[in-house]
């Protein structure tokens, strides 16, 4: 291959980048992304970032720079078409690029509210550029009403309560990530919240965020309606894709890719923006929005490049997400899910400080942890090694 094209210079992409050139890639690496700006790391955006505790050149992700990397860094103008048959990117800026490899690493967007207003105050949390906009006007000490309450919500109402500032959190389901976790573990999360502080209202519609110029107020399904002065929006990411429309991939919640993370003849998908059926959970399609899948997933998608018509490795890892929510660091390996069987394993929840397994058909596949670290990996081992359910409740009760 003479040129490898990386679309997306986030995480992903920059694993990739740095792969393939540790693999030996001597040819030419054009890196187009969207932001204006060189790689960085996202999970401060809503933590340390936000708090002011780190700035930007704290949270760059190549602390030595990218020079040695020779990249041809095409930065600001995002990739706008793909022809796969000729080989071919457009940017949104017209430019025209040949390549014989393909990363596709675009990542995610905030999802909108149905009925979402662009008033001065309304912020979604994705970019460097949202997150110095947020900063500073949390400066300012507004009202901040936080709608939704996943990961993104939460970790902000969390810094925002770090502030001492007034939050309210929306959320429709009756308790946070009651779909992914269930109600017990979601309620939970909940009161972690209430104990800080924050104003948490589950199970409610938002039916208007209002006002003149600036945000004013948050109107409700049932009519009610709550001040604020920063409304920040976190329902959830759609995987970059769009521009990828009648490019000849397969497009389905993501860029489909078998299990080694190919997409097409010399294209690989990584990151939030690539779905793949993980082995090692007998081919269950996943697309997963978290750091460590994209910098595991951003190295195997180049050595899948370079591979070319060679077998390949599959790429089945065991997922690992973490948050980090005022003292508490909450991690979950494997597949959580609300529909598996569940056994509080280490702790327990009064004392939010716990370990709680995952199973389904008698595997163990999955735990969550509140503070409880060690516990968390020595469970993914044992989710990597395909343990039974009695093996891991074996270990639970030692």
């Amino acid at each position: 291959m003479r040129t490898v094209a990386v679309v997306g210079t986030s995480l992903a992409g920059l694993r990739a980048i740095e792969a393939l050139r540790r693999e030996g890639y001597d040819g030419r690496i054009i890196a187009i992304g969207a932001e204006p700006h060189l790689p960085y790391d996202r999970p401060p955006l809503s933590k340390e970032f936000l708090a002011g505790r780190v700035d930007t050149a704290d949270i760059v992700l190549r602390k030595q720079g990218v020079d040695d990397l020779e990249v041809d860094w095409r930065l600001g103008a995002p990739a706008a078409a793909l022809d796969v048959g000729a080989r071919e990117l457009t940017q949104a800026d017209g430019s025209r690029l040949r390549f014989d490899g393909l990363v596709l690493a675009t990542g995610a967007s905030p999802r909108r509210l149905a009925n979402q207003s662009d008033l001065d105050g309304v912020f979604t949390l994705r970019t460097l550029d949202d997150a110095r906009a947020l900063r500073e006007r949390l400066d300012g000490r507004p009202k901040v009403v936080v709608i939704g309450a996943g990961f993104i919500g939460a970790e902000v109402a969390a810094t925002c309560r770090g502030r001492g500032l007034d939050v309210t959190v929306l959320e429709a389901l009756p308790q946070p990530m009651v779909r992914g976790l269930g109600p017990e573990l979601g309620a939970v999360i909940a009161a972690v919240h209430r104990d800080h502080g924050v104003d948490l209202r589950t199970g409610v519609q938002v039916d208007a965020i209002e006002g003149d110029v600036r945000v004013e107020r948050v109107r409700l399904g049932d009519g009610a309606t709550i001040d604020a002065d920063v409304v920040v929006v976190g329902v959830g990411v759609v995987p970059e894709t769009q521009w990828l429309e009648g490019s000849g991939l397969t497009i389905d919640n993501g860029v489909v890719c078998d299990e080694t993370c190919l997409a097409a003849a010399g294209i690989v998908a990584a990151g939030d923006v690539a779905r793949w059926p993980n082995a090692l959970f007998d081919g269950q399609l996943m697309r997963l929005e978290h750091w460590t899948n994209a910098t595991e997933q951003g190295v195997h998608a180049a050595r899948r490049l370079l591979a070319g018509d060679d077998v390949a490795e599959p790429f089945a890892p065991v997922p690992f997400v973490w948050s980090d929510q005022y003292d508490r660091k909450i991690q979950t390996v494997g597949v959580v899910s609300a529909d598996a069987d569940l056994h509080v394993a280490h702790g327990s929840y009064a004392e939010r400080q716990f370990v709680s397994l995952f199973g389904r058909a008698g595997r163990l596949i999955g735990a969550l942890g509140f503070n409880r670290p060690r516990q968390v990996m020595q469970y993914r081992k044992l989710i990597a090694e395909r343990a039974s359910w009695d093996a891991a409740l074996a270990v639970a009760n030692v």
